[in-house]
């Protein structure tokens, strides 16, 4: 697969329509727009819809409504990916057709299934989520559960038959087991530095198309990032672990191209959890049926990156001419957004 090729940084914003967007969302959302319009790059949108079952009807439209109501414009037409299937299976069908040498990680050849030193890129997994919890353990104390490899070593033909059978499976690449090349993954994060990851020990063989045939986020979001020229990725820090997994997918469907990675705090609400489309105080929506100027979220949200001293009213292209790196950096720690704070945006 090829990377299309760029002449400047292109950023993105990629939200999912499952509802209204909230200062979460706008929180990420101004990040990645000011990483990129700050060294006068460009930002796609893409909208990942690809979970179908949990889009909610016009969530598209009103997010679009939202983010052109902060003054975060995006280059480009928008791209959904629901309709980007074939381009998915394109990849998927590529990696499918490559396998693991044991000995080296690094050597990929076309998958026979008849040789015992080789491992197929891509396998059928049979297991149920409640067979991965009790075969694993949650890592690092952050709920991420690492699948053991159950059906990692299953032989090919038996793999077949299970599945001419009916039984229901997904799509799971593999990792270089520890010790193989390749096998540690380094990310350069703008805000979290330098990370290693060991493929095998702390992010697993992922799944690529699930047992309901829709198609995983890891496979998708990388994907859309090398077809859409995408070099700069700035999220929350929930992702940073998928970073490994990414650049792994990117490595096997053969694009070297770099890409800038930049992950942020979260923000918390009051009671301690993640900010969510439930917490509908918070969402855009409704604080501009409560008249707030898009200045005073902008504000908000520029205080909680760090990139001011106070949640105040600020103007994109004040943000814009003064935003650097290092004033995230200098506020690595969770955010809690205390419930006063929106209040007094009234």
């Amino acid at each position: 697969m090829k990377a299309v090729l760029k002449h400047s940084t292109i950023g993105r914003i990629a939200p999912s329509p499952t509802g209204r967007m909230h200062i979460g969302n706008a929180y990420a959302a101004l990040a990645a727009w000011l990483g990129a319009r700050s060294v006068g790059g460009q930002v796609r949108l893409r909208i990942e819809d690809i979970d179908t079952p949990r889009v909610v009807a016009d969530a598209d439209r009103w997010i679009m409504d939202d983010l052109a109501w902060l003054g975060l414009d995006w280059d480009g037409p928008v791209v959904y990916q629901s309709q980007r299937i074939d381009l998915y299976m394109q990849a998927f069908h590529s990696l499918q057709s490559q396998c693991l040498v044991e000995g080296n990680a690094n050597t990929v050849t076309p998958t026979t299934g008849d040789n015992a030193t080789e491992q197929a890129l891509v396998y059928p997994c049979f297991c149920s989520r409640a067979d991965i919890r009790a075969a694993s353990a949650p890592n690092e104390g952050d709920g991420f559960v690492i699948y053991p490899g159950t059906c990692r070593s299953i032989p090919t033909q038996l793999a077949k038959h299970r599945i001419e059978m009916g039984e229901r499976h997904s799509w799971r690449i593999a990792v270089p087991v520890a010790g193989e090349q390749d096998a540690i993954c380094q990310v350069e994060d703008r805000v979290y530095g330098s990370q290693s990851y060991d493929l095998s020990q702390q992010v697993g063989d992922v799944v690529l198309l699930r047992s309901d045939g829709i198609v995983s986020y890891q496979l998708a979001v990388t994907v859309d990032d090398i077809d859409m020229g995408i070099c700069q990725v700035v999220r929350g820090r929930d992702l940073l672990r998928s970073t490994a997994t990414q650049q792994w997918i990117r490595t096997r469907l053969g694009v070297s191209e770099p890409v800038e990675w930049a992950h942020l705090p979260l923000v918390d609400g009051a009671d301690g959890r993640r900010l969510s489309k439930r917490y509908g105080s918070l969402d855009i929506g409704s604080l501009r049926e409560r008249k707030v100027k898009p200045e005073q979220v902008l504000g908000l949200c520029a205080w909680l990156l760090g990139l001011q001293d106070r949640p105040e009213e600020a103007s994109l292209h004040q943000l814009r001419e003064s935003f650097s790196w290092a004033q995230i950096r200098s506020h690595l720690q969770d955010k809690i957004l205390e419930d006063s704070l929106v209040d007094a945006l009234d």
